[in-house]
């Protein structure tokens, strides 16, 4: 089964899967952030480090009732973000590919695309909340530089891991037939 773009797109260059894989990637890194760190390990909320933070943010202790619930109108803010994200993702994603749908999520490339988006998040993430805001910390205490730093090393690697699964990835004209095992791009 060939993947074919929609007719209006025939006779000019196919689509990318930067766009919908960076979107899907952003989104995703960011769930992954969201409900592994600040629900399931409850290492930090969106604002659990504002008595310390840059920007003068009002501090709302994550121990007490009223300061968890402000934290967690913050993560839900921030889970809202990453849900809008994914379906931006996936509505991008849709609107290049008309069929051949199965070809373009065993794709390679768009792969690599959502890994770089993963990574890419954790990049900004890191440097804007952990380090210029100061609103929160992976994983506050003593060693908190250091759990900072291991955010931003993941990110680059994952953005080195995007980059590489996407170049051992063969480009091929999205209306030709598939040949078998190949990578499929659009």
């Amino acid at each position: 089964m060939a993947t074919i773009v929609r007719e209006s797109r025939t006779g000019t260059a196919p689509p990318g899967l930067r766009l919908p894989g960076i979107l899907l990637g952003v989104g995703l890194g960011g769930f992954v952030d969201g409900i592994l760190l600040h629900q399931l390990l409850q290492w930090h909320h969106m604002l659990t480090s504002t008595d310390h933070d840059h920007i003068g943010v009002k501090y709302y202790d994550p121990h007490t009732v009223s300061g968890l619930r402000m934290n967690t109108v913050w993560d839900g803010v921030f889970h809202t973000v990453c849900w809008l994200a994914v379906l931006g993702g996936l509505a991008v994603l849709y609107a290049r590919v008309a069929t051949g749908r199965r070809q373009v999520w065993a794709s390679r490339v768009l792969w690599g695309w959502i890994l770089a988006g993963w990574g890419l998040f954790n990049l900004v993430e890191g440097l804007l909340d952990h380090q210029i805001l100061g609103i929160h910390h992976v994983h506050g205490g003593p060693y908190q530089v250091w759990w900072d730093i291991g955010f931003l090393v993941l990110g680059a690697l994952l953005l080195a891991g995007g980059r590489l699964l996407r170049r051992g990835a063969r480009p091929v004209d999205p209306v030709a037939p598939r040949a078998g095992g190949e990578d499929r791009t659009v």
